[in-house]
């Protein structure tokens, strides 16, 4: 990261030094995690429901530098720098809208529902071929994970890229107010978070806070909702889609189980073949996000096929797995009822034998919850669906709902318990679906199974 001197801290935050090193000290640069604290790094002391930072300040400060406080130690450490502000998540902030501000380069910042990390991951992966470039890691993407991210621009980065998540309305307005994005993706709308939305309606309006900063946004023209959402925009808009006419599109589409093939299409001149390395008709459309976001840039074609092809997926999106001799779909990140029905209809197309469908809870979707879940089981019972293993409360509800097309089902209480049902009914040629969100653990199915196979 770019150093940060004591005096560029407190201009950014407005903070007091407490006590000081006695020099005009540079940091190296912004750790919130005691254990992971490096030399030259300063510690951002952050209070949290259930933790505080500034009990671990003294482990903080034994390796670290300096720490951000919001009530002093009770007494200086020698050589070590403290500096006093207000409310220490606000001064992290300021500080990555501090450094964000002194680098006069383009921010691009992905929402949507479904579809960000990955539409992230290959949007650097293509402006990789030309640029330098900043990118959150995993998905850091909340007012803790996004201003740390920030906190890492070096004078070398000529790009970066924020995946911006949000939970309540004013999330996205909050995060651009950090990170001022100049250009937006937002991949798609659904119903997901709703317990902190209330509404598909209110999930749109806090998506499209990203609209309110940004000069240019690419878009879903498959997504009706989301395209009459931008009406009143008045920004410059590129589209991509499949189905629907728009700036970047595919042709020629061949989904294969553990991949796809597509024409990439640019106007009405430019197009070129690209072989996509992770499955799914969804991920197309997070490549032709990620494409569109090249040519704004100026990439050439073969250099965003070259930027698609290279990347191999995100950890627990997704994965095709093997488990005595089965094919399991494991995409345990997280869920909501639009991600389930596209990882549903991923089962069904990759089937071969018997189809199982390993599902956990949806969590956030407040009094949608059972209706989400009632749904979803209905759907799957005009499905080729073959078993059922539901693991939650609410999973028992899409479970009672599936049940009355007479296949087998089980209702289990944790992902362990799933498990067991698993490896004692699976067999050759099954494909199997592992999904749910990420409270549920669903990652635990498949643990401690020595027949479960790494990514393949």
């Amino acid at each position: 990261m770019r150093t940060l001197t004591i005096e560029d801290i407190v201009k950014a935050t407005g903070g007091r030094v407490l006590y000081s090193n006695g020099n005009s000290h540079a940091f190296t640069g912004v750790s919130i995690d005691s254990r992971a604290i490096k030399g030259g790094e300063i510690f951002v002391a952050l209070r949290g429901a259930r933790f505080d930072g500034h009990d671990f300040l003294y482990k903080a400060l034994e390796t670290g530098s300096g720490a951000l406080v919001n009530f002093p130690p009770p007494e200086p450490l020698k050589g070590k720098t403290i500096i006093y502000v207000k409310n220490t998540l606000n001064a992290l902030q300021d500080i990555a809208h501090y450094m964000r501000m002194k680098s006069n380069i383009p921010v691009i910042g992905i929402t949507g529902t479904n579809g960000k990390t990955t539409t992230k991951e290959l949007i650097a992966s293509i402006l990789g071929t030309k640029y330098r470039v900043l990118k959150n890691t995993g998905n850091l993407n909340n007012q803790i994970g996004l201003p740390l991210s920030l906190t890492k621009l070096s004078d070398e980065d000529e790009i970066v890229v924020l995946e911006m998540g949000a939970s309540v309305p004013g999330d996205i307005k909050e995060l651009c107010g950090i990170a001022v994005p100049d250009y937006g993706v937002v991949t798609n709308i659904g119903p997901g978070h709703l317990e902190g939305f209330g509404s598909i309606e209110a999930v749109r309006s806090a998506k499209l806070e990203l609209l309110d900063t940004v000069k240019e946004v690419v878009i879903s023209a498959d997504d009706t909702f989301l395209m009459e959402g931008i009406s009143k925009y008045s920004g410059k808009v590129v589209t991509f889609g499949i189905e629907n006419k728009a700036d970047v599109y595919a042709r020629d589409i061949d989904v294969k189980d553990r991949n796809s093939s597509f024409s990439l299409c640019i106007g009405s001149g430019l197009s070129i073949e690209i072989n996509l390395n992770i499955p799914g008709t969804f991920n197309i459309y997070n490549a032709l996000a990620a494409a569109s976001i090249g040519h704004i840039f100026n990439i050439d074609l073969p250099d965003i096929k070259a930027g698609i092809e290279s990347f191999k997926g995100v950890p627990m999106r997704l994965e095709i797995k093997e488990l005595f001799g089965a094919t399991v779909i494991s995409d345990v990140y997280n869920a909501n009822p639009a991600s389930m029905e596209e990882a549903v209809k991923e089962l069904v197309r990759l089937r071969k034998g018997r189809t199982i469908a390993v599902l956990g809870d949806m969590l956030e979707l407040g009094s949608y919850a059972e209706e989400a879940h009632r749904k979803l089981g209905e759907w799957m019972s005009k499905l080729p669906i073959d078993v059922f293993i539901a693991v939650g409360p609410l999973m028992a509800i899409t479970e009672s709902a599936f049940a009355q097309a007479g296949r087998q089902s089980f209702k289990v209480a944790d992902a362990s318990e799933a498990g067991e049902v698993l490896v004692s009914l699976c067999m050759e040629d099954d494909t199997v679906l592992v999904k749910g969100s990420r409270g549920m653990g669903m990652e635990k199915v498949l643990e401690g199974n020595k027949g479960a196979g790494n990514a393949v």
